[in-house]
């Protein structure tokens, strides 16, 4: 390794580096990685994760956005022989050419963790667990259970996809600068078989998001207001045995997936 200063962090791309480099090990601990896996990470920043990641797997594939970093990356630990660096967005990243079985494990920029982890849900199939540290309020929302103030659409379409555990929380002091939020590390493991078809799944997406369009209103008139036919929806819920009255936060995945097949033409 050479001498090379890190850059500063850019504050319009939410940059908060982590510096404590036991909960890097913790982190890559959890992810229970073989010597055969091959790894994901989004937002390397510089590369307290990433030297850990290539020090047990197979191979890395670190996409960090912001050039200065990349840069940094490349010089400090260019030389890594399973280290494949990438310069670019992962938003737009063809998350197709990783192979079967990656295993996603990242400090994910707070900014866009919602829209990442919606992406990479997209394309479940080709990741067997993930491994997070997000904002501890994002992890809350996707642990949370049906009839608490953190259930939503976030908590509905994880779960339905994964068994999510939140592990452990991070303090404000690992980080630099130290953030205004509180952090969490998330460990989702990939469902290897799902109750839906993907053509189901799409219907259950959208009836998911229309339930909570609307969180005040019943899921009668929240789903009315979104499009569904008002009496398809109270036979439905007559169906499975709910009040009239009942809000979308009340539902479990189970109630939302016979809901889709009830009102799906």
């Amino acid at each position: 390794m050479n001498g090379t200063r890190p850059p500063p962090p850019v504050k319009r791309l939410g940059q908060h580096f982590l510096i404590d480099p036991n909960i890097a090990r913790n982190i890559v601990s959890l992810a229970a990685l073989a010597p055969t896996d091959t790894v994901l990470e989004i937002g390397p920043g510089r590369g307290i994760l990433t030297a850990e990641l290539c020090r047990v797997a197979a191979h890395v594939t670190a996409i960090e956005i912001d050039p200065r970093l990349s840069n940094y990356l490349a010089e400090r630990y260019g030389t890594s022989p399973n280290l494949h660096l990438v310069c670019g967005d992962a938003m737009k990243y063809p998350l197709e050419t990783l192979p079967v079985g990656t295993v996603v494990v990242a400090n994910l920029p707070y900014y866009l963790s919602t829209p990442l982890l919606f992406r990479l849900l997209e394309q479940r199939g080709r990741f067997s667990r993930m491994v997070l540290m997000l904002q501890k309020e994002v992890v809350d929302r996707v642990v949370a259970e049906p009839g608490t103030p953190h259930y939503g659409i976030l908590s509905v379409m994880i779960q339905y996809a994964a068994t999510a555990t939140k592990s452990f929380t991070v303090p404000t002091h690992c980080f630099w600068p130290r953030p205004e939020v509180e952090s969490a590390v998330l460990r989702l493991q990939m469902k290897e078989t799902l109750p839906l078809i993907l053509e189901d799944e799409r219907r259950f997406a959208s009836l998911v998001k229309a339930a909570f369009a609307h969180r005040r209103k019943t899921l009668v008139n929240s789903l009315k207001n979104q499009g569904y036919p008002q009496e398809l929806v109270v036979k439905a819920l007559q169906t499975l045995a709910l009040p009239m009255a009942i809000r979308a936060e009340a539902l479990s995945i189970e109630q939302f997936i016979a809901l889709t097949h009830l009102l799906s033409p």
